[in-house]
Formats: structure tokens, sequence, C-alpha cells
């Protein structure tokens, strides 16, 4: 008998760790017999409860084993006029708790296609922009490493050019789907090089993009003068001003100017979120009139559905001016819907 207790208290003791490990994989967080995660319910945890990660998914100190790693970036020192776009991150977590996991217009479903998690904040510093841009392309490339595709929330436009440093290094140069009041191709701004208004130039410059597969959308409002439409073009850009959107589905548009020119290759989708009409998305930093609507960003979105995309980001949510929320609800649908059009997210049957 007294041979027999270790073995039997041995027994016991990988029982009660299965019924912890099935605790575990049933909690919230995770599908009943899955290993994906998922969002938490607000079935399961009020919606204004849970830790604020995005669509209160779990919280991963590592991207390793993830297929899509939701990030911030709160940084705003590149900012030209009204800043606060370094509260981005925190307000749209905050306001995606609303979201649910499914897709009822195009029945895509991520959570149960893909391991997605937010692995938090890059420690940028806010005191040195150039030792910024440093700080955020190492923690990209750090995602990168691990074979995720990386999902940034801004954080101002500033942010983007260091990702593409780190997206070069992975896939080598990548068209580009840009979304934007502004096409953020000045050579300087003040006589500083690195700035909002500065990423797509700077691309450019070190060779970050397949120029001949970036396309722009939504360009409006005044400008300093001729030659930034006409650099974007000399340089291979597809520009589609947002004028040319107006009063129209942009699912014909996608179809016949945008699509073919991405092509087959690695896409990098940047949404400025000034890519919207303040009317829906009065939140942001440098708002033009005239812009996209929330429906017609739905369009772009989901039509690309099928693109090789290799990273994504929306930036440029400026929570001081957003005083009804309205601007970064709206930014965490879009960051959805962009998570749904990945390649690997199957839809419902």
């Amino acid at each position: 008998m007294q041979q027999q207790q270790p073995a039997r208290c041995a027994l016991r003791a990988l029982l009660l760790v299965r019924r912890l490990a099935g605790r575990v994989r049933d909690a919230p967080g995770r599908r009943h017999g899955s290993n994906l995660n998922q969002p938490l319910s607000g079935n399961d945890c009020p919606r204004p409860g849970g830790i604020a990660t995005f669509m209160r998914l779990p919280y991963a100190a590592s991207a390793h084993g993830l297929d899509v790693a939701v990030y911030g970036v709160p940084f705003d020192c590149g900012t030209s006029n009204r800043s606060g776009a370094r509260f981005g991150p925190r307000q749209v977590r905050c306001e995606s708790s609303l979201l649910r996991p499914h897709n009822m217009a195009t029945r895509a479903a991520p959570y149960d296609s893909l391991q997605v998690a937010d692995v938090g904040d890059v420690p940028v510093t806010m005191y040195d922009t150039q030792r910024a841009m440093g700080d955020i392309e190492r923690f990209v490339r750090g995602l990168l490493s691990h074979g995720c595709v990386p999902v940034g929330i801004g954080g101002d436009h500033t942010t983007t050019y260091p990702v593409l440093r780190a997206i070069k290094e992975k896939h080598g140069p990548v068209g580009l789907l840009h979304l934007d009041a502004h096409a953020d191709v000045n050579p300087t701004m003040m006589h500083c090089e690195v700035a909002h208004g500065t990423p797509f130039y700077r691309a450019v410059q070190e060779g970050l993009l397949d120029t001949r597969r970036v396309v722009q959308i939504g360009l409006r409002g005044s400008v300093y003068g001729p030659n930034e439409e006409r650099w974007s073009l000399q340089h291979g850009f597809h520009i589609i001003q947002a004028q040319e959107c107006w009063f129209k589905s942009m699912v014909p548009i996608m179809e016949t100017k945008v699509l073919p020119v991405l092509g087959a290759g690695p896409v990098y989708i940047s949404f400025d979120i000034d890519c919207l009409d303040p009317a829906f998305a009065p939140g942001t930093g440098t708002p033009e009139i005239g812009g996209l609507t929330s429906a017609q960003a739905l369009e772009v979105i989901r039509s690309c559905k099928g693109l090789n995309i290799v990273g994504a980001d929306l930036v440029e949510v400026s929570p001081p001016y957003d005083t009804s929320g309205n601007t970064a609800l709206t930014a965490a649908n879009l960051l959805f819907e962009m998570i749904c059009v990945l390649p690997g997210v199957k839809n419902l049957d």
C-alpha cells in the first residue's frame, strides 16, 4: 500500500493539471476546444471591463507563435498641426471593445483562422525623433522575425517610415496602398527630414517601395505647389484624388485602378484616418473637407481580399479632438476590417 501511495499522488496531480489546462483552454479569450485566441466576449465580461487590448484579445509579451501581432505606437512628435495622436493607440483599443469577432457582411472569421494577439506598445522615446525611428524599426523587426503580420495603431504618420524599413528587410521593396488626404512626400518640413509629411519621400529615397505598385487614394485640399503631385507621378505612383470618388462606390475603382496595380507581390496598407471626411473622423491632426465616407473606406479595405498583405497600420487618430469617440471607434472598425482581409482568413460557412 505504501508503494502505491506515490503513484496515486502522481495520478491525482496529473488529473488536476489536465483539469486546469482545460479551464485555460476554455476560459474567456479562447474558443471552446480551440487553441486560437478569441476576443473577450461582452457576454463574459461587460464591455467597459477587461484589459484594454485591441478587441480585448489576449496580450502577448512576444510574437512567437502568432500569425498577426497588433501593436501600438504612441508617438506624435512629427505632427505639424494638432497633436494628440500619441494617445491614439490607447483610445482605439478602448473603443474596440465594442467589436465582435465575426464580420457579418463579408463572413470573415479572422479569429477562427489565425492566431492573433495584442503585443502592446513600442517603447518609443518622445525626446529624440531620430532615435524614435530606431525604436520603432527594432520593435517591428522583432515582430517580423517570428513570421507574423504586424498591424499597427498610430501615432502620427511619421511612424510608418521605420515600419517600412523593417518590412523591406523581411520582404524587399513592397507595394503600398496609401489612404490619406495628403501625399506625405515632402522632402523636408521646416528643414527636418523626418516628420509626418515626409515618410513616403524617405521611403522612395531608401528603396523601401516598389514604386510601380503604389496607389494613393483620397488626396485633396490645398497644397504648397504643383510639384507634390508631380513628384509622385514621376516616381510611378498612381493617384486617385478624393473628388474622383465623390458620390461613387469604390468597388469599381478598386477593381479597375487599384488591384491591377498592386498585383500579386507583397503589399503594405497605410490608412491615415484623415482620408475620411471630418464629418466621419473629426479627431485628427490635419483634417481636410471633402474626404471619403466610412462606407467607402469599408469598400476599399474589403476589396483588398486576396492581396498579399504583409503589414498594415492606421494612424493619426487624435483623441483630444475626438469628443464623441467616433473617430477612434471608426479606426477600430477599419483595423478589424484589415485583419479580416489578411491572407489565410477563412469565411464562415
